[in-house]
C-alpha cells in the first residue's frame, strides 16, 4: 500500500514517629515514657489482596505486567505538504521507536469501561468517528477525549468513497468535520475513508476540507481477536497502524479485543505510541 508522507501506587512506608524513630520513637517526660512503644501493624493478607487492583490496574484489564512507556515523542515532524501537493497517505509510520498505534473506527461500541481502561493505561488511542454511527453518542466520547483519546474523521454516513464526484465526497468529509467542530470544538486533521478506499478525489477533497493525512493501516483486529496485516511481515513490527473496527455482530468486545491486542504488542516488546505525534 502506497505511503506517500515519507513514501502502581507508591506504598506507604508505613507511620513514622517525628522524633526519628518509626512506629514510635522515644521521648520523656518526668522519666515517664509517653510513646506507645508497640510495633505498627502489617497490613493483613486480606487487606492486601484487596489493594492490589488499585495498585496495579493493569491487571483488572487482563494484563500480566504493566505497559512500557513511549519513547518521547519525535523532535523533528513530517515537512508540511505543500501547497497543491498530493495528501499524503499512511498505512504504518517508518519511524526507529519501538512503537505501535491504535485507532478506531465508526464508534458503534459505547461502552463506559472501555473509557476507563483507556484512563487507567492511559492509552493514547485514535478514534475515527463516523456521525451516523457515533453521532447518538457522541457523549462517550467527550468522556475518551478527556482520558486522552484523539478524535477523528470518518466521514458522515461510511459511505464508499472512491468513484464518487467531488461534491459527493466533499460532503462526506467536510460534513464531518463541520460535525466534529460543532461537537468537540476542533477540526481533525486526520482522515480514514470508510473501507480504505480513496482515489484521487478523495485526495482533493480531503485536502480543501483541512484533512493533512489520510490514515489507512497495516494491521487489523478481526471480532475474534485475530491479527490480520495488508502487506508485510505477518507480525506486529515498529511503526504499525493498527486499525479495530467497533460494532462488531459476533465476536468480542472492544475491551477484550484490546486486551489481546496489548499482549501481542508486550509480547513484541513495543509500546503504544499516539498516532497524532508522528503523522
Amino acid at each position: 500500500m502506497a505511503y506517500a508522507l515519507l513514501t502502581g501506587c507508591a506504598q506507604s512506608a508505613g507511620p513514622v514517629d517525628p522524633g526519628g524513630g518509626r512506629g514510635g520513637g522515644g521521648g520523656r517526660s518526668g522519666g515517664t515514657e509517653t510513646h506507645d512503644a508497640r510495633p505498627a501493624t502489617a497490613p493483613t493478607p486480606t487487606a492486601a489482596k484487596r489493594a492490589t487492583p488499585a495498585a496495579q490496574p493493569y491487571r483488572r484489564w487482563g494484563l500480566t505486567a504493566p505497559l512500557p512507556a513511549p519513547p518521547s515523542p519525535p523532535a523533528r515532524r513530517p515537512p508540511p505538504r505543500r501547497a497543491g501537493g498530493p495528501l499524503p497517505v499512511v498505512d504504518r509510520v517508518p519511524t526507529r521507536d519501538k512503537v505501535v498505534f491504535l485507532t478506531y473506527d465508526d464508534g458503534a461500541e459505547k461502552d463506559p469501561r472501555f473509557v476507563d481502561m483507556v484512563r487507567e493505561l492511559r492509552l493514547p488511542v485514535s478514534m475515527f468517528l463516523t456521525d451516523s454511527v457515533a453521532g447518538p453518542g457522541y457523549g462517550h466520547f467527550a468522556r475518551l477525549r478527556s482520558v486522552g483519546a484523539s478524535i477523528q474523521n470518518h466521514t458522515l454516513d461510511h459511505a464508499a468513497l472512491r468513484g464518487l464526484p467531488y461534491a459527493g465526497q466533499r460532503a462526506e468529509i467536510c460534513g464531518q468535520q463541520n460535525k466534529l467542530r460543532a461537537r468537540f470544538g476542533i477540526r481533525p486533521h486526520l482522515f480514514r475513508p470508510p473501507y480504505g478506499t480513496y482515489d484521487t478525489t478523495t485526495l482533493r477533497a480531503a485536502a480543501d476540507c483541512g484533512v493533512t493525512a489520510v490514515v489507512l493501516w497495516r494491521t487489523a483486529m478481526e471480532g475474534d481477536g485475530e491479527l490480520t496485516y495488508a502487506h508485510g511481515p505477518g507480525h506486529l513490527r515498529a511503526g504499525d497502524i493498527v486499525s479495530v473496527p467497533s460494532g462488531e455482530p459476533a465476536g468480542l468486545t472492544l475491551r477484550e479485543r484490546t486486551t489481546r491486542l496489548l499482549r501481542e504488542i508486550q509480547a513484541r516488546g513495543l509500546a503504544v505510541g499516539r498516532l497524532e505525534d508522528y503523522v
